[in-house]
C-alpha cells in the first residue's frame, strides 16, 4: 500500500505564518529601535555613555551566548514550549524596560530579552521547519526574511516618532503590546521534539558567554579605564584564557556546542568575515549616526529617525534584487564582495558629515550603504549554510548566527569605544578653557557628548561661552566620527577583497546538495534546530 504523503502545510497556514513572524518580528525590532532612544534614555535617567552602550550590548551579547544553547534545549523539551518561554519573557523584559528609573535595570531587562530572542529565534525557525515542508516552507522562510528586514528597517524611524511624541519608554511598551499579542497565536503551533536530542553543552556555554562578556567589557572600559590599565588587561586576560578553555572543552565533548572543525573550511571562514564587516558597516552605524545626528546636528529623535530610513529603506527592497540575481546566473561572489565595496564607498563618502549637514547631503553615502547591505542580506545566510557539507548544514548556520550576533556585539562596542577615544584626544588638551569653574569634568563631558546630549555639557558653563563651547564639542565629536568611518571603510573595503578571492564557487555535485529540501526527519536532526539560516 502506498504511503501517504505528507501535506505541505498545517492547516490555517496562513495564520501560522503570521503567529510566528508577528513574535520573530520583536527580535530584529528589539536590536534596530534602541539605539535611536539612547540620548533620550540617558538625559532622563541621567546616564553615562558606558551603560547607554549597555541598552544595546546586554541585548547582543546574550541572544549570541544563548542561540545555540536555546535551539539544543527545544530540541530536548519542545520546541513550541521553548518559543512560548521565549515569547513570554519578551514580554516581561519589555514591561519592566518600560518601567525602568534606572539605567542598570534598564540594562538587565536588555539581557534578559537577549535570552528571550535567542528562545525565539531558533525554536520559532525549527517550529516552522517541521510543520511546513517543500514549496510551502520556502514560502514561509521567505515570510520570516521579508519580517527579519522589515524589523531592522523600520525600528530607527518609528523608534524616533515615538520618543518625540510619547517619549522613549514608549518603544519598550510597542514591544509588550507585540509580545502578548503574539501569545494569542501560539495554540496554532505545533509541538515538535527531537527524540535523539543530546544534552545542553553547559560547559561550552559558560566559557563562551563569558568569553564573550569578559572582551566586550574590556573593549567599553578601555578608553576610561586606560587601554593599558590593570582592569583592562586582566579583563582582556580572562577573555583569551576563557576562550582557551573553550577551545579545550569544545574538542573533549562528544557532542559539542561548535563543531570547531567548520574552521577550517576557507569558504565557510569568508563568510563569517562578512558577517563581521557587515556588523561594523551597518549594525555599529546604525547606533552612532541617531546619536551624532541628535548631539552635533540638533535634530530631534523623530528627525533623527526619519533619517535613518534613507539607510535602512534599501535593506527591505535590495534582497529581493539580490535573490533575482543569482536566479538569473549571478554567482554569489560578486554580489556579496561587490555590496561590502558598496558599503565601504558609502562610508567613506559619509566621512564628509558634518554639524551642519543636510538630510540631502547624508542622502548619497546612507543610500549607497542601505543598497550594499541590502544586497548582502539577500544571499548572507544561504551563503553560510552552502559553503558546507550537507550534512553539517544546521550546525553551521546555527554557528554563523551565534558569531554574527556576537561581532555586531563587539562591532558596536569596539566603535563606541574608539569615537570616545578620538574625541577625548581632540577635545582634552583644551577642554579646561571652557570647564574651569564648574563641576564638569573630561569623563562627564565625554558621556554627555557621545551619548548625544550635548546640552548636558553645554548648559553648565558661562552662557557667554555656550555657543564656542558647543562648536568646540561638536567639532572634537564630528573629528571621532570621521576618523571611526573611515577605519569601518577599510575594514569593508579588505573584506570585500579577502572575501572575493576566498568565496569560490561551490562544486556543482556539492551544490546540488546542498541546495536539496531537507526531509522532514532531517528537519528535526539534533543540531538544525539551533539558529537556522533565515
Amino acid at each position: 500500500m502506498a504511503a501517504v504523503a505528507a501535506p505541505e502545510a498545517p492547516p490555517r497556514a496562513g495564520l501560522t505564518i503570521f503567529a510566528l513572524c508577528l513574535a520573530v518580528f520583536i527580535v530584529p525590532y528589539g536590536l534596530s529601535s534602541a539605539p535611536v532612544a539612547l540620548p533620550a534614555i540617558g538625559e532622563d535617567l541621567d546616564a553615562g555613555v558606558v551603560p547607554l552602550q549597555w541598552v544595546v550590548n546586554a541585548y547582543n551579547v546574550t541572544a549570541a551566548s544563548f542561540m545555540m544553547a536555546a535551539g539544543s534545549i527545544a530540541d530536548r523539551i519542545g520546541r513550541k514550549r521553548v518559543f512560548s518561554f521565549g515569547v513570554g519573557l519578551y514580554a516581561v523584559s519589555a514591561l519592566i524596560g518600560a518601567l525602568a528609573t534606572d539605567v542598570i535595570l534598564l540594562d538587565v531587562a536588555r539581557g534578559v530579552a537577549g535570552v528571550a530572542a535567542a528562545a525565539m529565534m531558533t525554536a520559532g525557525v525549527s517550529l516552522m521547519a517541521n510543520m511546513f515542508h517543500g514549496a510551502a516552507r520556502t514560502k514561509a522562510f521567505a515570510f520570516v526574511g521579508v519580517t527579519i528586514g522589515a524589523g531592522l528597517a523600520i525600528g530607527p524611524t518609528s523608534s524616533g516618532l515615538l520618543v518625540d511624541g510619547l517619549g522613549w519608554r514608549s518603544i519598550f511598551w510597542v514591544q509588550f503590546v507585540i509580545a502578548v499579542a503574539s501569545v494569542l497565536g501560539l495554540k496554532l503551533l505545533q509541538e515538535s521534539k527531537n527524540p535523539d536530542a543530546t544534552s545542553v553543552d553547559w560547559a561550552g556555554t559558560v566559557t563562551f558567554t563569558l568569553a564573550l562578556f569578559c572582551f566586550t567589557l574590556g573593549v567599553i572600559e578601555g578608553p576610561v579605564w586606560g587601554w593599558g590599565s590593570a582592569g583592562a588587561l586582566g579583563l582582556f586576560a580572562a577573555s583569551a584564557l576563557l576562550l582557551v578553555a573553550f577551545v579545550f572543552v569544545e574538542r573533549r565533548q562528544q557532542h559539542p556546542m561548535f563543531d570547531l572543525s567548520l574552521f577550517a573550511e576557507p569558504r565557510f571562514m569568508a563568510v563569517n568575515l562578512l558577517a563581521t564587516a557587515v556588523s561594523f558597516g551597518f549594525v555599529g552605524l546604525m547606533v552612532l549616526l541617531p546619536s551624532y545626528l541628535v548631539g552635533a546636528n540638533g535634530l530631534t529623535d523623530g528627525g533623527a529617525g526619519l533619517t535613518m530610513l534613507l539607510l535602512t529603506a534599501p535593506v527591505l527592497a535590495f534582497p529581493m534584487v539580490a535573490g533575482r540575481l543569482v536566479q538569473s546566473g549571478v554567482s554569489m561572489r560578486p554580489i556579496l564582495s561587490g555590496g561590502l565595496v558598496l558599503v565601504a564607498a558609502g562610508l567613506a563618502w559619509l566621512t564628509t558629515v558634518h554639524a551642519d549637514i543636510s538630510a540631502l547631503g547624508l542622502a548619497g553615502p546612507l543610500l549607497l550603504v542601505g543598497i550594499g547591505i541590502g544586497l548582502i542580506y539577500g544571499l548572507m545566510d544561504g551563503a553560510a549554510v552552502s559553503t558546507v557539507p550537507p550534512t553539517k548544514v544546521g550546525m553551521a548556520s546555527g554557528m554563523f548566527n551565534t558569531i554574527r550576533l556576537a561581532t555586531e556585539a563587539v562591532a558596536v562596542a569596539g566603535m563606541i569605544a574608539a569615537l570616545v577615544s578620538f574625541f577625548q584626544q581632540r577635545v582634552g588638551p583644551g577642554l579646561s578653557r571652557y570647564t574651569e569653574g564648574t563641576d564638569l569634568s573630561a569623563r562627564s563631558v565625554t558621556d554627555s557628548v557621545t551619548s548625544g546630549n550635548l546640552d548636558a555639557a553645554v548648559d553648565k558653563v558661562p552662557s557667554a561661552a555656550r555657543d564656542a563651547f558647543t562648536d568646540f564639542l561638536g567639532a572634537g565629536y564630528t573629528y571621532g566620527f570621521q576618523v571611526v568611518l573611515w577605519a569601518t571603510a577599510a575594514v569593508c573595503l579588505v573584506s570585500a577583497v579577502v572575501l572575493h578571492l576566498i568565496l569560490t564557487d561551490r562544486p556543482a555535485d556539492d551544490g546540488d546538495a546542498a541546495e536539496r529540501q531537507p526531509e522532514p526527519e532531517e528537519a528535526a536532526a539534533p543540531r538544525a534546530s539551533a539558529g537556522t539560516a533565515v
